[in-house]
């Protein structure tokens, strides 16, 4: 039995996003296990890709600095396994289309579920096109995790009903990236969601305060945070762990 909707039976959920490689997965790992330590209920792993379309610098910096510390698929999966020993939290995984197509969708999606992968978020993939992966996710048992973003308007209740694991919902037009105010009718969008489902959904790109969080988780399921935690990771480098851990602690606490 998939194990996302663990995440989010004890209260709001606090998801933060890291990206496996930045500086190297020897510090990735205890950014890891220092944010679940601290409150982290589901931790979103990004497979580094070279043109992250999605991502603004902050996460695409993140990406290159892990790329070019020669981080591979291969060497992500066997550390997975390894941080699987003790972490118990969902995990999922975030990365783009041809990083699955690239190792082969059907290989990728086995490995997943081999290491303890519970879900896998791909924001390249257009709703339509999503039977690339589905067949292999439902047969390893690996949630396809869905986007709602702000442009989604009447595709809202459709991408709703077909859900699986959780809904991330998308809370501003543009890439990823810290914003200062977040202005979309997010309310509406996730009366929609409620109306067609009752998979959980949380709420990602901009937030970085725990205020914004607050806000977001109450009238969502939890908040997703990663631009504010790649940029600790970017200031501290291997010294990171203790920064995220208290960061998360602070974002958890404003959740409860």
């Amino acid at each position: 039995m998939n194990k996302i909707k663990n995440a989010f039976e004890n209260g709001k959920a606090f998801i933060p996003f890291i990206t496996c490689g930045d500086p190297d997965l020897e510090t990735t790992a205890a950014v890891v296990r220092a944010a679940v330590e601290n409150g982290a209920d589901l931790i979103e792993l990004g497979i580094p890709f070279s043109d992250p379309t999605a991502e603004g610098p902050v996460i695409q910096g993140a990406n290159l600095r892990a790329l070019n510390g020669g981080v591979t698929t291969d060497q992500i999966f066997r550390f997975v396994r390894e941080l699987r020993r003790n972490v118990t939290v969902p995990i999922v995984f975030m990365t783009y289309a041809n990083v699955v197509f690239s190792y082969g969708a059907e290989r990728f999606i086995s490995a997943c579920k081999d290491i303890g992968i519970d879900g896998l978020i791909l924001p390249d993939l257009p709703f339509e096109e999503k039977d690339e992966f589905l067949p292999f996710c439902h047969k390893y048992g690996v949630d396809l995790v869905s986007l709602i973003a702000p442009t989604s308007e009447n595709r809202i209740a459709m991408i709703a009903k077909e859900a699986e694991g959780f809904i991330y919902i998308v809370s501003s037009l543009g890439v990823t990236g810290v914003r200062s105010e977040i202005k979309t009718d997010l309310t509406s969008i996730v009366k929609i969601v409620r109306e067609n489902t009752e998979v959980p959904c949380a709420i990602g790109f901009g937030i970085s305060t725990p205020e914004q969080a607050k806000k977001m988780a109450g009238f969502s399921d939890g908040a997703i945070v990663g631009s504010a935690i790649i940029r600790l990771l970017e200031q501290y480098g291997k010294a990171a762990p203790k920064y995220v851990g208290d960061y998360v602690k602070k974002m958890k606490s404003a959740l409860i």
